[in-house]
């Protein structure tokens, strides 16, 4: 028991969140131990970085409790690596990955800090992408690099701090599917090496299925938590929409849902 919850990272009881008047979602009973991989699934505008941004203490729910690491969220937790959704670099941004990732320890220092310190975090930077199997790209300008290298910049700078957590929004978004399953074994390898708990957004099940230990699946105000094979059913999310919602199994175990654009259409 005492175990389990030493393990426990985030847990809530009956949270709800709103923006302004208007209830986002409610009623969401939520536990993530160390070392778990959680996909955060539903439809666009379901509130799923809302959950991200009670968690990093940037807003405040509307009724529950939240804790994490056993205390109410706070703004710039050094427990908690984020990587958001987006993130505009210039074009014209000669900056090497390297120094990008640097600056998940140094903010915005370039360069001003003392030689040892500098020498320290540049072994820390380059300690971290050899981590996730990125020191190819330690001297790149990330002006050159592709979506799927970007990623794993942003994900070296969001693990350089040695997180417990980390909060992943949309990562899979605009990478092809062999980029996409890329990232995701190595958000795995981060999971199980590191003992780090991962919070990752996406759309779809279906590259995270192989990986995932739960997911949370937000949709028309209500939030369910489980095993994949618990949440993603055709009885579980039509209680969920409130609407008629289909789950269908492939050959290679792959899922189909339909039905959800319908449901969304029809409670917007």
């Amino acid at each position: 028991m005492n175990n389990n919850t030493l393990s426990e990272i985030i847990t809530s009881e009956d949270l709800s969140a709103a923006y302004k008047s208007k209830v986002i979602w409610e009623h969401a009973n939520i536990s993530v131990k160390k070392g778990e991989f959680i996909g955060l699934l539903g439809p666009n505008g379901a509130g799923k970085t809302t959950m991200f941004r009670l968690l990093l203490g940037l807003s405040k729910p509307s009724s529950g409790t939240l804790k994490i690491f056993n205390e109410e969220p706070k703004k710039g937790n050094i427990r908690i690596g984020y990587v958001p959704q987006r993130r505009f670099i210039d074009t014209e941004n000669k900056i090497e990955s390297l120094e990008y990732v640097r600056l998940g320890i140094s903010g915005t220092r370039f360069g001003f800090n003392l030689p040892k310190h500098a020498s320290k975090e540049r072994k820390m930077a380059l300690d971290t992408l050899t981590s996730i199997d990125a020191l190819n790209l330690a001297y790149r300008p990330l002006s050159e690099l592709s979506g799927g290298e970007m990623q794993r910049i942003f994900l070296a700078q969001a693990l350089i701090g040695k997180p417990d957590l980390l909060l992943l929004d949309e990562p899979l978004a605009n990478l092809d599917i062999r980029r996409e399953s890329e990232l995701i074994r190595l958000v795995n390898n981060v999971v199980k090496h590191q003992n780090v708990a991962v919070l990752l957004i996406a759309h779809d099940i279906n590259p995270l299925l192989p990986f995932v230990d739960r997911i949370i699946y937000i949709a028309n105000g209500r939030v369910a938590s489980g095993t994949p094979g618990e949440i993603v059913t055709s009885k579980r999310l039509t209680a969920l929409y409130n609407a008629p919602i289909e789950v269908l199994k492939g050959s290679k175990g792959q899922l189909a849902v339909l039905g959800i654009e319908e449901a969304v259409h029809n409670h917007g």
